[in-house]
């Protein structure tokens, strides 16, 4: 009896993973669209970032030590990731006291409220955009024209892609080419297409996510899309007018692939994938908001417990 088996509690086997190096992970995946917004945005897009950034870690920072009383976990790179998507949403020309706002909308409702990271049943980053959306409709669709290094709250304005095809100004769209590469209006991370994928490639190739969100959102998205443009190509934009515009691959490369708030099993994952793809083209064909990738996101967040109860992954060993 001297060679007794001894079974340790689970897990049994670790694969390397840990919060702090996915989400080190994502942020090395999000530096080809940070550099594209500096270099399309200049001076909005640095303040922009930092101001969010910073303020994303000193309201977790804070919260933790003097609310929540425990340990703060700032440098796991959560909060980080937060303050960069949240500042990937946001015009470049946004005044530093809103991004504040959104800041502590983000970490304080979208996060700590429901007990700091892992249990948060919604985006941090979305809720705070969506919270600046509904509060400040009008600085938070005030949209830059690329090119202007130097401006800040001054920039000249702007419209979108989104908001030329909601006005039905087809005519008017930028090239393929121009939206691929970013120089187009919009938020400050979501304009190059190009960038994202480059993200995407690098988190795929890393393992950081699997392909089933990001892929079952494109190809929904660009079915219907194709579809109503084949019907009215007159009125519906091209479906590669909707990949490379507004906040669709931003979203569905960064941030319908929360681990927390995305589906565990991967056939869970299409069917969320497919849920987000069939909202953001409802609310961009026929909704008021031209981008409805944000609403479209944290909606399907809510149906997650619902897709995981129904949808299970397969248990360790099972066929």
């Amino acid at each position: 009896m001297e060679n007794n088996l001894i079974v340790s509690p689970s897990p049994h086997i670790h694969g390397g993973d840990s919060i702090s190096k996915n989400m080190y992970g994502v942020l090395i995946a999000l530096v080809p669209a940070f550099l594209v917004s500096l270099y399309f945005f200049g001076l909005g897009a640095l303040i922009v970032t930092a101001t969010s950034v910073a303020a994303c870690v000193l309201f977790e920072y804070l919260i933790q030590k003097f609310l929540m009383k425990k340990e703060p976990t700032v440098c796991d790179g959560s909060a980080i990731l937060t303050g960069v998507l949240l500042a990937f949403n946001l015009p470049s020309n946004l005044p530093v006291w809103i991004i504040l706002i959104g800041a502590l909308a983000a970490i304080g409702i979208g996060k700590m409220s429901f007990g700091g990271l892992g249990n948060n049943i919604f985006n941090p980053a979305l809720v705070g955009r969506v919270f600046l959306l509904i509060s400040f409709p009008a600085q938070m669709t005030t949209w830059p024209e690329v090119g202007q290094l130097t401006a800040y709250t001054d920039a000249t304005t702007g419209a979108t892609v989104l908001s030329l095809m909601n006005e039905g100004a087809l005519d008017k769209l930028p090239t393929l080419v121009d939206m691929l590469c970013g120089k187009m209006g919009g938020s400050l991370g979501e304009v190059s297409a190009l960038a994202l994928l480059l993200g995407l490639g690098y988190m795929l190739w890393k393992k950081i996510i699997t392909w089933q969100i990001p892929v079952s959102i494109l190809v929904t998205v660009f079915v219907f899309t194709g579809i109503m443009h084949l019907v009215n190509p007159v009125q519906y934009a091209s479906p590669f007018v909707h990949l490379l515009s507004g906040g669709l691959m931003l979203g569905a490369i960064f941030m319908a692939t929360d681990y927390v708030t995305s589906p565990m099993s991967k056939n869970g994952m299409l069917v969320y994938g497919v849920g987000i793809g069939i909202l953001t083209t409802v609310i961009r064909l026929f909704g008021s908001y031209p981008e409805g990738m944000s609403f479209a996101i944290l909606i399907m967040n809510a149906f997650t417990p619902l897709i995981n109860s129904y949808i299970k992954p397969k248990h360790f060993g099972g066929k």
